[in-house]
């Protein structure tokens, strides 16, 4: 199966790298999937949004992402995002009370949480 170099970077760390199959990001155009040989590309990360990695030995990492870009050759996917998390790493019960938050930013971020949780799970 064909493989490619995979790169999930927040400002403030290196969330995962890797090699990978697949990769199912939201961008402003909407949802996108990349495998191995995808033409270019650059796409603006949604507030708020998941994003999953295949990786090349069959599993899956899911990251809820805050902004940011993609960046796609034919052999590497790269997502810098402003703020990132991965779905493990996220206490899902705070994630829900952190829905009902006044500020709209911090619902997005909340929501991106918690749906990358419960697809992990």
């Amino acid at each position: 199966m064909a493989e490619m170099s995979v790169q999930l970077v927040a400002v403030e760390r290196r969330l995962w790298s890797g090699t990978g199959t697949f990769v199912v990001a939201q961008t402003t155009e909407g949802e996108i999937g990349i495998m191995p040989g995808h033409e270019p590309v650059l796409g603006q990360l949604v507030e708020g949004g998941v994003v999953k990695v295949r990786t090349a030995d069959g599993n899956t990492v899911v990251a809820a992402v805050h902004g940011g870009f993609l960046s796609v050759t034919a052999d590497s996917v790269s997502i810098l995002a402003e703020t990132a998390e991965l779905a493990d790493e996220i206490d899902l019960g705070q994630a829900r009370t952190d829905l009902a938050h006044e500020d709209s930013d911090e619902r997005a971020r909340a929501a991106a949480r918690v749906r990358a949780a419960e697809q992990s799970a």
